[in-house]
């Protein structure tokens, strides 16, 4: 589970948890963005928190959420692992 403390914040806002998707094989960018955004909402996170605790831009959360545009590989990565999202990788027969 993923705990992050926001400092400063006149208001809080309520993040509505999102059920994390079945494991599958990922196809493009817009599965592992639900994957994404799932994982942060279900650690009760917005996104600027979310954001903040994976040491990426917001724009660079809200792009890999949302399929938005490209993404840097490393930023995906960081952003997986901190929110606990593991990709596997194997060969397939061709």
């Amino acid at each position: 589970m993923i705990f992050i403390h926001g400092e400063g914040h006149a208001m809080s806002k309520t993040v509505i948890p999102l059920p994390v998707p079945e494991p599958q094989q990922l196809l493009d960018a817009a599965m592992l963005g639900k994957f994404v955004r799932a994982r942060r909402t279900q650690a009760g996170m917005t996104i600027h928190e979310a954001a903040a605790f994976c040491g990426v831009a917001v724009g660079t959360m809200s792009k890999l959420e949302t399929a938005g545009g490209d993404v840097k590989l490393s930023s995906i990565l960081t952003a997986c692992s901190m929110l606990g999202i593991t990709i596997n990788l194997e060969a397939r027969e061709r």
